[in-house]
């Protein structure tokens, strides 16, 4: 399909303009992303706050109210895990608004670079699942005084997807699909320790609570060292592996619930599975730089993530949980289910298993150890 034949898929609504941003990227081509909203006179870029966020999370779409205050995106600068995040914070570098997820706040918390978020500031607030905020993780992560550290923006799965076509499944979906021998070259994975070494706990029979012991460990490096010749590549970049499964290079890869979506949306035969171990779950989201520079843009950009056109695009393009309960009324329940997700987020999360914080030490040696199994070591 060329780009005209793409650009024609998107106006009639058979290919999501993520994909088709993405098929571009593929492809070496670039474009501007304009907000398609009447444009206040432009600010100095210095003017607008800046988001320091995961790639593909600087779309338009995201930040509609933003830009009808404003007139303009916000500013944003992209990392690759949030691991990676954290060290470019500690080193200096200072954004308005960063995006960890919930097992990260303790140690982003730690470091003394964040402030709590007044709710009060947030118009969308009222609107938010409670469920997504208090969940127990401030409690968990030692803030029993009540207060936000981050507020949820996304969730969802990190799972197993599989080419229905190519990978016979034995029995019922469970995270040995990773394991299986039969497919060794044909699997990829995600290259961040804070999907992959969770998985490997699965794998190892490690409870979560004790994955922060020694004999742990040692299980779960010893079930990923297993798994190493099996994996074709571990990335990030969910672009490549997409392609990859959309040619059947790959037929299986440990992934988030926008990849399913993204194939699926393509006609690629594949399913988002549910292992009978149960998935990973996360809700991620924005956090306050204690010296924020712009702090009115700041909780704007919060603001705009948390309403309701921004939580339709993440569902619609990208097959995320969105956090704002009004943006899920023009979703069936049997589109969320084909995307696993439901109305009402605790359905999902509390039938899978949330990574739980580590300290910045044990993190640390957890993604060392991660680092020379993807070696080959």
């Amino acid at each position: 399909m060329d780009v005209l034949d793409q650009l024609g898929a998107v106006r009639d609504g058979k290919l999501s303009r993520r994909v088709f941003n993405r098929s571009l990227f593929a492809a070496g081509v670039t474009i501007a992303a304009m907000p398609v909203l009447p444009r206040r006179a432009m600010a100095a870029p210095e003017d607008q706050a800046t988001y320091f966020t995961w790639g593909g999370f600087d779309v338009p779409e995201m930040f509609v109210p933003y830009v009808e205050k404003h007139g303009e995106m916000p500013n944003f600068s992209i990392y690759g895990s949030t691991e990676d995040a954290l060290t470019k914070l500690r080193s200096g570098f200072v954004a308005d608004v960063a995006h960890p997820c919930s097992s990260d706040i303790p140690n982003w918390v730690s470091t003394g670079l964040f402030q709590p978020i007044d709710t009060t500031r947030l118009s969308n607030w009222p609107d938010v699942f409670p469920e997504l905020y208090d969940m127990g993780y401030n409690q968990a992560n030692g803030q029993a005084d009540g207060m936000i550290w981050m507020a949820p923006f996304e969730w969802g799965q990190s799972s197993i997807i599989y080419r229905t076509d190519l990978f016979e499944l034995q029995g019922e979906e469970s995270w040995d699909m990773m394991w299986d021998a039969r497919y060794a070259g044909r699997l990829g994975s995600l290259a961040t320790a804070s999907d992959a070494w969770w998985v490997g706990a699965i794998k190892a029979g490690v409870p979560f609570a004790e994955i922060g012991t020694d004999a742990a460990f040692d299980k779960i490096a010893a079930a990923l060292r297993q798994q190493r010749p099996l994996i074709r590549v571990y990335t990030d970049d969910t672009t490549s592996t997409d392609n990859a499964m959309a040619s059947g290079e790959l037929v299986a890869v440990l992934g988030w619930n926008s990849s399913a979506l993204s194939l699926q949306t393509q006609g690629v035969p594949v399913k988002f599975a549910q292992p009978k171990e149960g998935a990973l779950t996360w809700v991620c989201g924005p956090m306050l730089h204690a010296q924020a520079p712009n702090l009115d843009r700041a909780y704007d950009i919060i603001d705009s993530l948390i309403s309701v056109p921004s939580g339709e695009f993440i569902l619609k393009d990208y097959g995320y949980g969105a956090v704002n309960r009004k943006s899920f009324e023009k979703f069936g329940d049997a589109k969320l289910a084909s995307m696993g997700l439901s109305r009402e987020p605790n359905k999902i999360l509390a039938a899978g298993h949330f990574g739980l914080p580590q300290s910045l030490e044990w993190n640390a040696r957890i993604v060392n150890e991660f680092e020379v199994i993807k070696s080959g070591f």
